[in-house]
């Protein structure tokens, strides 16, 4: 299936061509309709196979610019590499939207993380301590989170990150849509 035939607006079909992308694969075409339909979900496919494009072009298209200083997308990642590949991500597919796309992550300073947050964001990628850590400080809230996004998902609900996980959802709102997308699931 090619892009244009899944109900993304020019901006994202341009900044998709412009990255080279003809063709959806399975997990896009199978994910993107879900999700701009609004519903939660889990997606499972081998690494390699565009996830995080699966979850950042509807992301894209169903947030509409505000001026107000609102993080209405969170994308939740187990270590600050893949933070920082799927903020690349946002910010290619959505080189054209005027959407702020923020990346939170620890081993870095805080200060340039601070400060971008300050000067906007839409949509908030982080590691769970960065994110934990900020938010105690104080430098934002998530009570406008729309859309959840946990990416290695079977990473991030494993003992090692379950409380913190917990300690997250409590602090967006309960009506949100959930999604899940990972290489491997188990079944519990």
């Amino acid at each position: 299936m090619r892009f244009n035939e899944l109900n993304l607006n020019k901006d994202i079909l341009d900044a998709i061509k412009k990255a080279g992308y003809e063709e959806a694969t399975p997990i896009q075409e199978k994910s993107i309709p879900v999700m701009l339909a609004g519903r939660d979900m889990i997606g499972l496919a081998q690494t390699g196979t565009g996830k995080t494009a699966a979850f950042a072009l509807p992301i894209l298209e169903m947030l509409e610019p505000r001026r107000k200083n609102q993080i209405r997308a969170l994308v939740l990642s187990p270590t600050r590499e893949l933070a920082i590949q799927t903020f690349e991500n946002f910010k290619k597919y959505g080189r054209y939207r005027k959407l702020r796309t923020v990346c939170l992550y620890g081993g870095a300073k805080k200060g340039n993380q601070i400060n971008a947050l300050y000067r906007g964001c839409d949509i908030l990628v982080a590691t769970p301590g960065r994110l934990i850590d900020l938010a105690n400080e104080g430098h934002f809230t998530l009570d406008h989170i729309q859309i959840l996004v946990l990416d290695e998902a079977d990473r991030m609900l494993d003992m090692g990150f379950l409380p913190d996980m917990k300690r997250i959802t409590a602090m967006i709102p309960e009506t949100r849509q959930t999604v899940m997308f990972s290489a491997t699931m188990e079944k519990k």
